[in-house]
């Protein structure tokens, strides 16, 4: 009896927090490089997140290692950082395996990258049209998103703006 409840329990606040989940998020997307499909709602769960459109060949590419720090840092803090492989600004690998092995073997990329996708336009995913609506869309590649744990935007950064300036840590850190 006290498992069943236990169990009981277990599901409703899993459910609580799945429904708690914004609409925008509630996807599965296709991992970079993968057959393995990511629910957005279950990779946020209720954190704060920091979503980024990424390009393989782009003057800011290296931005990936920042990205990784910032990861490693805020992570046991709950930070999720989920990068989008994009074209839209012709910079990504035409290859997806090469733009994965710029990713995880270049700069050891171990945060979520999804597929590339579009992020700008009619055709953006539904992720990128939400962030567009609540802020603006990209206007290059290695935009990020800081989103609370509600999937609110809380702040846009553009592409020039690094992942280890004191300004993004310090949005970041206000919102753990």
């Amino acid at each position: 009896m006290i498992r069943a409840t236990f169990a009981i329990a277990s599901l409703v606040a899993a459910s609580a927090s799945f429904a708690a989940c914004p609409e925008y998020l509630d996807h599965s997307m296709r991992k970079l490089h993968s057959k393995e499909q990511v629910n957005l709602c279950e990779t946020q769960a209720g954190k704060p997140m920091l979503i980024v459109n990424t390009a393989s060949h782009c003057g800011y590419t290296p931005q990936f290692k920042g990205l990784e720090a910032l990861y490693q840092k805020y992570r046991e803090q709950g930070l999720v950082v989920v990068g989008f492989a994009s074209d839209d600004f012709r910079q990504e690998a035409k290859d997806e395996a090469k733009a994965a092995e710029v990713c995880y073997v270049n700069y050891g990329v171990t945060f979520t990258m999804i597929a590339p996708s579009h992020v700008k336009g009619a055709a953006a995913n539904p992720v990128f049209r939400e962030l567009a609506s609540q802020s603006q869309a990209p206007s290059w590649n290695f935009n990020k998103y800081l989103v609370d744990d509600s999937g609110q935007v809380v702040q846009h950064f553009g592409s020039n703006t690094r992942p280890d300036s004191k300004v993004m840590q310090a949005a970041i850190e206000s919102v753990l």
